[in-house]
């Protein structure tokens, strides 16, 4: 079999153990932007094969980052601590990116 798995005529891509990590990130960016208009215009089977690529890129994802950063903001006790806060922000002097505490910029900035 070459670089693509068959389950009858659909193509369901490549297996994610054998992505390197730039090609892990570029699948999982854009399965999730095509989510939408899956969900809201493809049919059964399509968003049937979506869900299954999506499961296997973020388990994949998952399983060579166990120890990944959790933003404490995107937990149940943050969301508590948001809608507890007026303004809605989190705790000040403290701003939290997809990179960890105080990379709201991306990494190395602030």
């Amino acid at each position: 079999m070459d670089a693509h798995d068959e389950w009858g005529t659909t193509m369901t891509g490549v297996d994610p153990d054998r992505l390197d990590d730039q090609q892990l990130m570029k699948e999982l960016e854009t399965i999730h932007r095509t989510r939408h208009d899956t969900l809201l215009y493809g049919s059964n089977d399509a968003l049937r094969a979506h869900n299954d690529r999506m499961a296997k890129l973020e388990g994949e994802y998952l399983r060579r980052n166990p120890r990944r950063f959790v933003s404490p903001a995107r937990t149940r006790d943050g969301a508590r601590d948001r809608a507890g806060r007026a303004d809605g922000t989190d705790r000040p002097g403290t701003p939290v990116g997809k990179w960890g505490p105080g990379t709201a910029n991306g990494p190395g900035r602030v």
